[in-house]
């Protein structure tokens, strides 16, 4: 029997005593004394939502096909264990072995969303690991910490925590950086002389050896390499050929309920939309599909290997799946058998999609989802949604005919240009929609009132999307917003079966400057932390006066990072990464969205972004 790091009395006295526990079904069990390698692979956020993460179960099984490296799992643990741990010191541990986090070799951690960032230091704190990377030493004794993931194409607010990150997919050049590590342990290496090493690996980058240097004005003047070993440029890693790299085979089944309680099934990477405002679809170019009969193995295998009643497909854009069609009709003729319940997100809605939806919800329909993203027509073309009014009624229609009475309408506020008709326009087309149910639906046909729920989050600029140079909203813009389209809801004939509501925009505000930050933001974050700022991305945790008091005990003004809108020559913090769409792409598309003028989607015409360069995608020659 396995020893707990955690007794019986603590277990018993806190939330949820299972997210620490391990031993789940398909957990991966290795001997720690015959391996080379321990990698802890973290999620800094709670065990649910971790658990739900598709990368880290790619990553954990392709580290545990490794003979010599045992790769377990960390979590960051609710504020309750937190205490606990504190008070007791006891030093944070990995759920297969319990062991202590710091007795490992790396320390792996996920930067999903940038609310988050003070629960990365509680995982070094809970882990007696120094919180900055010059206080590790040139030993071994500490575990390299190695960042990863989406919020790593900015890594600059997190750079003084990180000995090294990985920009781009893991697929490709993990098994390099361990084989770099075993051999500077072999050959007794200093810590210095491996970080050397792991800088020449493509798209591995290593803070400590580059240097900032700032204007008067507070913007970067420079930023280079101050070690012979490193690339002036790190490029993203993509995996190419989607086909030759391993999926999960037995993935890993939770004890108790999760936030995605159920079986995922990538069907490709990237997107061909280019939408302006979305991060993942630029970072993640080109697409890239897998093959309809690799899907439909994995889909048994992972069907058999986990007992789940419901299979989803992962995807930017579902519909753009060339073999969706295909796939569809195996699933349904394969999970018909199983009861297994098939979830398709990232659907557009058009008459093929709603016949999909229709055959895997033929017994009861949940609601529907739209994201217009903007409530006029001008305001998608600034966006380059590329989605019309015509096109959204019409999708609405076929819908309820179909049997649908539910819908989701998700929008953003605050985005560049946007006027007051953009912003009453969200109302307007959610009323519209209401209309197209009670005008097509015959009144013995209707499952009682149609129930329209429109959200708004606000807009942020991400790096790597032709709106980086844009200028965010204050806080008390982004309510002003809000509240304009709430007062015109309340003015609709249909307003009863209208409901609006909108994300926070304190959170919103310190996303941005998270987002869009340089290396003096890391400072920011210590001192958040703290203060006390933790599990930001929980609202009931969320305090915004513990990171004002941040603000001004760095005598840093967030207002620098948000309110000001960009010169196009202005050198961002993440200038130094190449991830495959160049920067005069972005810029012809920040000019082109000032003018309220759409791009072509990357299977219509090719509008040059770069991302051919990196191969295996659908790019296509531009026709004209």
């Amino acid at each position: 029997m396995r020893r707990l790091a955690l007794s019986d009395e603590i277990l018993l006295s806190i939330q949820q005593p299972a997210r620490y526990i391990g031993g789940e079904v398909n957990m991966t069990v290795k001997d720690p004394s015959q391996m080379d390698i321990r990698f802890a692979m973290c999620f800094p956020d709670v065990y649910e939502i971790g658990m739900s993460h598709l990368g880290i179960q790619i990553l954990y099984h392709m580290f545990n096909r490794r003979e010599d490296t045992y790769c377990e799992r960390v979590y960051s643990p609710w504020t309750d264990l937190d205490k606990v741990m504190r008070e007791e010191k006891i030093p944070l541990f990995a759920l297969e072995s319990q062991d202590p986090v710091k007795d490992f070799d790396f320390l792996g951690i996920t930067l999903q969303y940038e609310m988050c960032y003070t629960n990365v230091l509680q995982i070094l704190d809970l882990s007696q690991i120094p919180l900055h990377s010059r206080d590790r030493g040139d030993s071994f004794q500490f575990p390299i910490v190695i960042g990863g993931g989406p919020c790593a194409y900015n890594p600059e607010p997190l750079a003084e925590f990180f000995d090294l990150f990985y920009i781009g997919e893991g697929e490709t050049v993990y098994g390099q950086l361990l084989d770099a590590y075993k051999e500077a342990k072999k050959k007794k290496k200093s810590r210095r002389e491996f970080l050397e090493m792991a800088a020449r690996i493509p798209g591995i980058y290593v803070p400590a050896f580059y240097d900032v240097t700032y204007r008067e004005d507070g913007t970067i003047q420079g930023f280079k390499p101050n070690n012979p070993h490193t690339p002036a440029k790190v490029t993203k890693e993509l995996v190419v050929d989607m086909d030759s790299v391993s999926y999960i085979e037995k993935p890993l089944v939770p004890f108790q309920k999760v936030t995605q309680d159920r079986v995922v099934l990538e069907i490709q990477r990237g997107c061909i939309r280019g939408c302006r405002f979305c991060q993942a679809g630029n970072v993640y170019r080109p697409l890239r599909e897998h093959g309809v009969e690799y899907l439909k193995r994995h889909a048994r295998q992972l069907l058999e290997s986990t007992g789940h009643e419901e299979i989803s497909l992962s995807s930017l854009s579902s519909s753009d799946y060339t073999h969706l069609p295909e796939l569809v009709d195996f699933l349904i003729e394969e999970c018909r058998a199983k009861k297994v319940n098939i979830s398709l997100p990232s659907l557009r809605i058009d008459a093929f999609s709603l016949d999909v939806m229709s055959k895997v919800q033929d017994v009861k329909k949940s609601s529907l989802t739209f994201a217009p993203e903007a409530g006029s027509q001008r305001l998608r073309d600034v966006i380059n949604k590329g989605l019309t009014e015509e096109v959204i009624l019409q999708g609405a229609m076929e819908a309820f005919q179909g049997g649908w009475n539910r819908v989701k309408l998700y929008f953003m506020l605050g985005l560049p240009t946007e006027q007051q008709e953009d912003m009453e326009g969200i109302a307007l087309l959610s009323e519209k929609i209401a209309e197209v149910y009670y005008d097509t639906v015959p009144k013995e046909q209707r499952h009682g009132k149609v129930q329209i729920v429109a959200s708004s989050s606000f807009f942020v600029p991400k790096p790597f999307t032709p709106f980086q140079w844009a200028k965010m909203c204050t806080k008390e813009e982004f309510l002003d917003r809000a509240y304009l389209v709430k007062n015109k809801f309340r003015a609709m004939k249909n307003f009863k079966s209208l409901k609006y509501n909108w994300h926070e925009a304190d959170v919103t505000v310190l996303e941005g400057v998270l987002a869009r930050g340089d290396r003096k933001i890391s400072a920011v974050v210590e001192a958040a932390y703290r203060n006390g700022a933790l599990f930001d991305s929980w609202s009931e945790e969320f305090d915004n006066s513990l990171w004002m008091k941040a603000f001004d005990q760095c005598g840093i003004d967030p207002d620098f990072y948000t309110v000001r809108e960009r010169g196009l020559d202005e050198v961002f913090p993440w200038d130094f990464i190449d991830a495959g769409v160049s920067k005069e792409f972005l810029k012809r598309e920040w000019l082109l969205a000032q003018k309220s003028q759409a791009s072509p989607n990357c299977r219509q015409r090719c509008s040059g972004c770069g991302a051919r360069d990196f191969g295996g995608g659908v790019c296509y020659e531009d026709k004209d």
